[in-house]
């Protein structure tokens, strides 16, 4: 009698008791021991000797379990062994590095038993491997490439600075070069190891109680010069006070960043906003930009490591610091969206609850 149970993948047949198993080898040894007794009359009426009586009978049994053992050793062979045997190999290969490897099911995705769930979830988990392989290898991809760049940048303008015939204004222009790119390498580098920190859990989030409207105020400060420069009319519309439980040290990576990347993608007269408001249960910040927006395509992948809409790398940056936001928030129990179009800016909003469970330092 089979039942069926449910899995992520379907209904699955569950064998409580092989009851066509049963009618057949019920019926096999009824059918043998009705060929047994024909033999045992045959031999009667032949007036065998007692020999070949007690023989006969013997090896008749012998042939008969054979048999049985012949039949039982073959289905499951066929039921087990073999789809195992397919599942080991399969394991080999992707322990050797390879992550294409596929093995079908057994059965119709309405006849699926245990087996086959073993092998979707096996397919499940090389798909996955496959995908942080590539994750991975893209990763070094792009760090290789955000290496290289500053680093050639400071290679070259280090060749330059080694002229004879420069005037003061050329040399401390490439010394601002070289000082703009090797900080930039840092940031690179510093932003790496928090991300792989966070990533591994080495730092868990360390909640106190502060003022968080004041830390946003504080953190706009910090690109006071930046927007001057650029003529950017920034506006920020902060409660007087908004008290939070949470990691300040965290939280000040997310507003710079934010704040940064606004900065960033908003051309010289364009305007940035920093907004707080709040409830009971939650407090909520919007970073307003009239940069030049995103698509669609962009947005979805904005908070992935070293993803960068502006692809031709004219603007500075890592592709980094979005996804230390995401990481962070998801840490501290927040979420953070984003609305866009090309050419209309861009609105970054994070929600925070008022209360966040605390952790310990591991570094």
């Amino acid at each position: 009698m089979k039942q069926v149970k449910n899995s992520v993948y379907g209904p699955v047949r569950v064998s409580r008791f092989p009851v066509s198993q049963f009618v057949l080898f019920f019926g096999g040894v009824l059918l043998a021991s009705g060929i047994h007794m024909g033999l045992l009359t045959l031999m009667h009426k032949m007036n065998a000797s007692n020999l070949v009586q007690r023989a006969v009978p013997i090896l008749y049994w012998a042939a008969v379990s054979l048999g049985l053992t012949l039949l039982t050793r073959r289905r499951m062979r066929e039921t087990f062994e073999k789809p195992v045997q397919k599942l080991a190999a399969a394991t080999r290969k992707v322990a050797e590095g390879d992550f294409s490897i596929y093995v079908p099911p057994l059965h119709a995705a309405d006849q699926y038993d245990y087996l086959d769930v073993m092998i979707l979830d096996f397919n499940k988990m090389v798909a996955e491997l496959g995908s942080i392989e590539t994750l991975k290898t893209d990763f070094f991809a792009n760090v290789s490439h955000e290496i290289k760049t500053p680093l050639a940048v400071i290679q070259n303008t280090a060749q330059l600075l080694k002229s004879k015939n420069l005037s003061p204004a050329q040399q401390q222009e490439y010394v601002d070069t070289i000082e703009k790119y090797a900080h930039r390498l840092t940031d690179l580098i510093t932003n790496i190891l928090k991300l792989n920190k966070l990533e591994k859990q080495t730092i868990q989030p360390k909640a106190e109680p502060y003022d968080l409207a004041a830390q946003l105020a504080d953190c706009a400060l910090l690109f006071e010069r930046r927007w001057e420069e650029k003529d950017i009319d920034f506006e920020a519309d902060l409660e007087d006070q908004a008290m939070i439980r949470a990691d300040p040290s965290l939280l000040e990576l997310v507003w710079n960043n934010l704040l940064s990347n606004a900065i960033k993608f908003t051309p010289p007269g364009g305007a940035v906003a920093l907004r707080q408001t709040s409830t009971p249960e939650a407090i909520q910040v919007t970073v307003t930009d009239t940069g030049c927006g995103m698509n669609e395509e962009t947005m979805q992948h904005i908070f992935d490591k070293f993803y960068q809409g502006d692809t031709s790398h004219a603007t500075e940056g890592n592709g980094l610091g979005l996804a230390l936001v995401l990481r962070i928030l998801r840490m501290t129990g927040g979420s953070v969206s984003v609305e866009s179009a090309p050419g209309k800016g861009s609105v970054f909003t994070v929600r925070l609850p008022r209360n966040q469970e605390g952790g310990s330092d591991h570094e």
